[in-house]
């Protein structure tokens, strides 16, 4: 296949795109500036200047492609405080190209996210299937990936992979990377409360294997989850950081915690597991890679990125 995608050279897009090309697709990147035009070259893609404000040229790509993969995200403006903006932004880019697709059966895979899906207990892919159309915040973002899933019913062999919050691996510069700097920053591997908020968690090399099957293989309306760790709890995370800096592990209250951790407090103290179970039945699919704890005890994260 002909392949459109945006976001192709993003931590997710920059894994996703040489299984791509590993399979036999021909790769086409939306690129937004001349070093991720670079890079994609380098990596054996087909590239198209443009960003996710440009609906024209997204138009153009999306029908000229056989399918087409969307993982790009404004992620720099929504987590400085404007997630409506970069909800809204998804959209625009997410509707454009449905229209592009609409009525050809080519496959429409876009990334969304698993945190606050069903806090407190373990969500599945049946969770989250009817976000308010007018919410506020990340949950804006939940009712445009059920956007994506509607377009089934228009002709478009649409699907969604749910990624956990942290989709590990060296090169990591996320949300796990940040309680690392607070820890070095503080001198302290603090959690919140007594620590057992849980996170799902996937390698990024599994989550990008899982893209490519959705993009061959997943039905019409299918929601998938990219879950490697079902829960991993953030003590957890916070003991094998606090090990490798040589630094107190400790407690921080809920109070305490926006002045010790700032944006991190809004998304720590989450629990939000999630299975992956029915993807894995689905697709064949199934993580090879670390987990989260392993790949956090290899090093890596610990090194200065000259050295790695």
């Amino acid at each position: 296949m002909r392949v459109f995608v945006t976001g192709a050279s993003g931590w997710i897009g920059s894994a996703v795109v040489p299984h791509l090309i590993d399979q036999g697709h021909e790769v086409v990147g939306l690129a937004r500036s001349d070093a991720s035009a670079a890079a994609l070259t380098a990596a054996g893609a087909h590239v198209v200047r443009g960003s996710l404000d440009d609906l024209g040229t997204l138009r153009d790509a999306a029908a000229d492609s056989d399918g087409v993969l969307h993982l790009a995200f404004k992620h720099d403006i929504a987590f400085s405080g404007d997630f409506e903006r970069a909800a809204a932004d998804d959209r625009r880019a997410i509707d454009t190209i449905g229209e592009a697709l609409a009525g050809t059966g080519r496959p429409f895979v876009i990334a969304s996210g698993l945190l606050g899906i069903a806090p407190g207990r373990v969500a599945t892919e049946a969770d989250g299937s009817a976000p308010d159309e007018q919410a506020s915040g990340p949950s804006r973002r939940m009712a445009n990936a059920q956007a994506v899933v509607a377009l089934a019913d228009h002709g478009v062999r649409s699907s969604v992979v749910r990624l956990p919050p942290t989709v590990h691996g060296d090169g990591d510069q996320g949300f796990v990377p940040a309680m690392i700097a607070t820890a070095r920053e503080k001198k302290v591997s603090a959690y919140i409360g007594d620590g057992s908020a849980r996170w799902p968690a996937v390698h990024r090399d599994d989550a990008a294997r899982l893209f490519v099957l959705a993009l061959e293989k997943a039905p019409a309306g299918t929601v998938l989850h990219a879950v490697g760790d079902e829960g991993v709890p953030i003590r957890s995370v916070a003991e094998v950081i606090g090990r490798h800096l040589d630094v107190p592990v400790a407690s921080v209250t809920p109070e305490e915690a926006p002045a010790h951790f700032g944006w991190l407090a809004n998304v720590l103290g989450v629990d939000s597991p999630a299975s992956g179970e029915r993807t894995r039945a689905l697709l064949g699919w199934e993580p090879a890679r670390p987990g989260l704890l392993e790949d956090l005890d290899a090093g890596h994260y610990f090194m200065p990125r000259s050295d790695r």
